[in-house]
């Protein structure tokens, strides 16, 4: 991937997160102000507002994923909340095994990791992100594994979606196995997938 191709992806990334927060913002601010005006609460009202922090966590999510990662860290504390805010009411349940702040540029690697993992577990199931010195791990464990088996050999290749299967065309869903072994080389770390009856992981 080219290199300036890839900074302006980033980019458009990161200002399509920020410009989406305001409005999301908005939305549960007007919330709250017709809860605060003593409005009864109605079953279109709570469905709203599920929506609105749904897509608030994801927009979150998303930001550290796919946006410009800078020298920021964050807190465990930022980082659980952020996880727990965006599997809320999915089949996942995320464990964030690491209690140092961390540089946003490998909470993206671990980010994008932990959504490559997701798409091999139909029926959900546990993840774990966790750090051992310099190494990172994300694992999936579930009841049901089911990877793809061309897109796990491209993380395992280390290639770019350019130099990946002619035959296999990259969809929207699938752009965290484009963009995750891009972001590895880059950083100069090397993908480890591994795949089993119960469980995947990828270690960089």
């Amino acid at each position: 991937m080219n290199e300036a191709c890839f900074s302006l992806a980033e980019l458009i990334g990161s200002r399509i997160c920020h410009d989406l927060i305001s409005p999301v913002g908005a939305i549960s601010n007007g919330l709250e102000l017709l809860e605060l005006s003593g409005q009864p609460r109605s079953p279109e009202i709570d469905l709203i507002a599920d929506s609105v922090r749904n897509a608030g966590a994801r927009i979150r999510f998303f930001r550290i994923a796919y946006g410009a990662a800078g020298n920021e860290s964050l807190s465990s504390g930022e980082v659980r909340d952020i996880l727990a805010s965006a599997t809320a009411g999915t089949r996942f349940t995320v464990h964030y095994a690491t209690e140092q702040p961390q540089p946003r540029a490998l909470l993206r690697l671990a980010f994008l990791a932990m959504q490559c993992c997701e798409t091999a577990m139909p029926r959900g199931g546990e993840l774990t992100i966790g750090a051992a010195g310099d190494s990172w791990q994300v694992t999936g464990t579930g009841s049901r594994i089911e990877p793809d088996a061309a897109l796990w050999a491209m993380l395992g290749r280390g290639t770019d979606p350019a130099a990946g299967d002619p035959g296999r065309a990259i969809t929207p869903a699938q752009v965290q196995f484009a963009l995750l072994p891009a972001l590895a080389g880059a950083a100069g770390r090397a993908l480890v997938p591994r795949i089993s009856d119960q469980a995947v992981s990828l270690r960089f």
